[in-house]
């Protein structure tokens, strides 16, 4: 039997280095009218300076898609695993990550 080959197929190779993933507890998004750029930081406790880990640009198409795949994504986590629940975080991102506040 014949194999048929989809010409429309994608192969996506994924190295390892970047299998591992970077931990974000913070996105920033900014766009401008040709692009959207999400900017990935990691923020730790008591630490007054964080680093951007990973820096995404998207054209406004692309963003739109991920924003519905995104959606579609948590709607079949929540279905399965129950209701992700949020906190608001009012603008100055509150980051004592819940815990007591440092005392020298």
């Amino acid at each position: 039997m014949e194999e048929q080959q989809n010409d429309n197929q994608l192969n996506i190779e994924l190295s390892e280095e970047i299998a591992e993933g970077i931990f974000s507890n913070l996105a920033i998004i900014t766009h401008s009218n040709t692009e959207f750029v999400l900017d990935f930081i990691r923020v730790m406790p008591g630490l007054p300076k964080a680093k951007v880990k990973s820096r995404i640009i998207l054209t406004p198409e692309h963003a739109k898609r991920l924003l519905f795949a995104m959606q579609d994504n948590i709607e079949k986590f929540e279905m399965a695993n129950g209701k992700i629940k949020s906190q608001e975080e009012p603008a100055g991102f509150p980051m004592n990550f819940g815990g007591p506040t440092a005392q020298a």
